[in-house]
């Protein structure tokens, strides 16, 4: 990582250690638009997080897909709940059209707009509560400037999705393979939640008395924490050679490796945890949610499989 990147994620984690306290995120989750709304404006404000991916004559920060990666990975190790990733897809839809809407981009750049793209119209993250919605399909892309939302009682809270229903539609030009670059970016959040999950489950172990000892000092929870580890640190491998060299093969294998290992942490996380993880109290249920939420976002890890296939047989 540069120093410059380096940079905005220590910026960005101080923001999160300060104003994203586990108290914090479950107050934002179950709001009325399901993220702080504060700490957005902080976040684009003192971050600049919306306008990584905007050039900067459109208003933007002039960077690159990495960088908003960057912001994604610290968030998603708190799971903390903000509108950024449909709005930096939005973004990058805007920018691929024929003709881009500045004054949009603008907007969403400052972060007083909230951007959504709907791949599947039946469930679009932040779609609720979205100013800007582009619609793909058939590689396609479509400007809603008219459509109806409905709120989806899902059960990871911490990512807000709704139903869409289109109205007034207006093509704006071609996709450029959003689909990929999502998949991308829920990999680094993925990454990010299970490095944490990981993290919290090791200092439990190491708390958690049993038999006059601490779990975590028990041979056989020694090695499949260390196994976890490997698992985490390997797809994270991935999920960064995909974002050095984005391609839809790449994106495919990022997305599969970081569903594993998330879903892998969160299951091993819940065993060790014990009766207390699934309980409301517990942050590890959140995270096992997620887990599994994130899994089938954007399609599943056997649809990433089969695209992988496509390109092996």
């Amino acid at each position: 990582m540069s120093e410059e990147r380096e940079l905005l994620r220590e910026t960005v984690a101080a923001l999160v250690d300060k104003h994203a306290s586990p108290a914090a995120v479950r107050e934002a989750m179950t709001s009325e638009r399901g993220y702080d709304e504060s700490l957005w404006r902080l976040l684009c404000e003192q971050v600049g997080a919306a306008a990584l991916v905007v050039p900067e004559a459109l208003g933007g920060a002039g960077g690159e897909l990495a960088d908003a990666a960057v912001v994604l990975a610290e968030l998603g190790r708190n799971l903390v709940p903000t509108p950024l990733l449909g709005t930096t897809l939005a973004e990058l839809a805007l920018l691929s059209a024929d003709e881009p809407d500045a004054e949009a981009l603008g907007a969403l750049a400052e972060g007083t707009q909230i951007g959504a793209v709907a791949f599947d119209p039946g469930y679009v993250v932040n779609g609720d509560v979205a100013d800007v919605v582009i619609g793909v399909a058939d590689g396609r892309l479509s400007r809603w400037t008219s459509f109806e939302a409905h709120k989806l009682e899902a059960m990871d809270l911490t990512r807000r999705l709704a139903r869409l229903e289109p109205g007034q539609t207006t093509e704006i030009g071609t996709d450029p393979g959003l689909a990929d670059i999502a998949a991308l970016l829920v990999a680094v959040e993925q990454i990010g939640a299970a490095t944490r999950c990981l993290e919290l489950t090791v200092e439990y172990t190491k708390d958690r008395v049993q038999f006059g000892r601490p779990i975590g000092s028990f041979q056989a929870l020694k090695h499949r924490m260390a196994d976890l580890y490997v698992k985490v640190q390997s797809a994270k491998a991935v999920v960064d050679e995909a974002l050095g060299d984005p391609s839809p093969t790449a994106a495919a294998l990022a997305r599969f490796s970081a569903s594993e290992a998330f879903t892998a942490v969160a299951a091993e996380a819940v065993q060790m945890h014990g009766g207390i993880a699934i309980t409301w109290e517990s942050d590890i249920q959140l995270y096992f949610k997620r887990a599994h939420g994130s899994a089938q976002l954007f399609g599943s890890p056997r649809e990433q499989l089969r695209r992988l296939e496509a390109q092996v047989f």
